[in-house]
């Protein structure tokens, strides 16, 4: 496979799921898989998987499938898993620590090359390795490391003055784990923004949303792995969920138009959130 660079971004980021998934299967011994029983595992149409593949010049052979060792391996280059980006971490508090401390960088296309904050407390302290250094070194640091990327876990109004000297500095990418929008100000860098919290009541409303459905057993019905029940069709009186194939997304009026019916359906939760 070929690099592109007009591939959507929906594509990339099913890939570190798919390396994933493909890494375990090569841990198991798994040597080839088809696009059929790649689509079984991991919760999407096989013609998906041969979608996303084809952006970057296709690769399996008919017949045979993909060989998964070669497969997983050529995932890894796509995404630049071996360039060794160096990086620094902002913020050495208990976030901070936890992401130091259990993160495998190197397997990841990064390698943490140093650790700062302003709290006397924590300056000094050693976090995987890594001595933390006085915010106040930053400058001659990067100035002398050169690192592309910088892990932002500092609270929201210090994010604004240290992103602008970051990025003065040289910083081309953040990984932002505070509650600022980067790119408004600095629109050129490449910014992934983690929001653990928009994460967690995503979760709350799906809660929510079974309990007021109520709840089935997804492999009963014949569901994807993480579909939320939201809607269900009346029947005589009777309540039950719909089947195949409105179940998968797919919207059709024909018999649930007639009078005494109330057409709803199950959603398709998004692509890699099914396991």
């Amino acid at each position: 496979m070929q690099k592109k660079t007009d591939v959507s971004m929906s594509v990339i980021r099913r890939l570190p799921r798919y390396h994933r998934f493909l890494t375990e299967l090569k841990h198991k011994g798994v040597t080839r898989i088809s696009s059929k029983e790649l689509s079984e595992e991991m919760g999407l149409t096989a013609s998906q998987i041969r979608q996303d593949f084809n952006c970057f010049g296709g690769f399996g052979q008919q017949g045979y499938g993909y060989n998964v060792p070669q497969l997983c391996q050529e995932i890894q280059n796509i995404l630049g898993l071996g360039s060794g980006h160096k990086c620094v971490l902002i913020g050495a508090g208990n976030l901070g620590r936890a992401i130091a401390g259990h993160m495998s960088f190197e397997q990841l296309g990064f390698v943490l090359t140093g650790v700062f904050d302003n709290s006397p407390k924590v300056i000094g302290s050693t976090i995987s390795g890594l001595t933390v250094r006085d915010y106040g070194e930053i400058q001659s640091f990067l100035e002398r490391e050169r690192p592309e990327m910088a892990i932002l876990c500092v609270p929201r109004e210090s994010v604004k003055p240290i992103a602008d000297q970051l990025c003065r500095l040289g910083i081309r990418a953040f990984w932002n784990f505070s509650h600022y929008d980067i790119s408004l100000d600095h629109p050129e860098a490449i910014v992934e923004n983690v929001h653990m919290n928009d994460s967690l009541m995503t979760l709350c409303y799906r809660l929510g949303a079974e309990e007021q459905g109520g709840r089935y057993d997804r492999k009963k019905e014949g569901l994807p792995a993480g579909a939320a029940p939201l809607f269900f069709v009346k029947w005589n009186g009777g309540r039950r969920p719909l089947t195949s194939p409105l179940q998968r997304g797919r919207s059709r009026w024909t018999e649930s138009q007639q009078a005494g019916r109330e057409r709803r359906c199950w959603r398709q939760p998004p692509p890699g959130r099914g396991r």
